[in-house]
């Protein structure tokens, strides 16, 4: 729990830093153009969304998670949106980090 606490706070610090993008059509834009490192899902988005998410980032070989839901995600970047793309190598990796303890 705590863990996903420290990755919501580490999404509000990256979007202050300008080191995200957000909404489905942007994250698949700059995935396309291999600009991220890392890719979150809300775990309530439509089975769709999520299956062509997932089927991206795997044919662009970017990692991405399930985390947390919409209004979780939407809070920490003070948006409404359910997909992120991390474009900072250093927050994708700590993020990483922290999702898998």
């Amino acid at each position: 729990m705590e863990n996903n606490q420290n990755v919501l706070n580490m999404l509000g610090l990256a979007m202050r830093a300008g080191k995200l993008v957000s909404g489905e059509e942007i994250t698949l834009k700059a995935l396309k153009s291999k600009k991220l490192s890392l890719v979150l899902i809300a775990g309530d988005v439509s089975e769709n969304t999520n299956k062509k998410i997932h089927d991206k980032c795997q044919y662009y070989e970017t990692p991405v998670f399930t985390f947390m839901t919409k209004a979780d995600i939407s809070h920490a970047i003070g948006r409404s949106r359910s997909i992120i793309g991390v474009t900072d190598r250093g927050f994708a990796q700590k993020m990483r980090e922290l999702m898998v303890k």
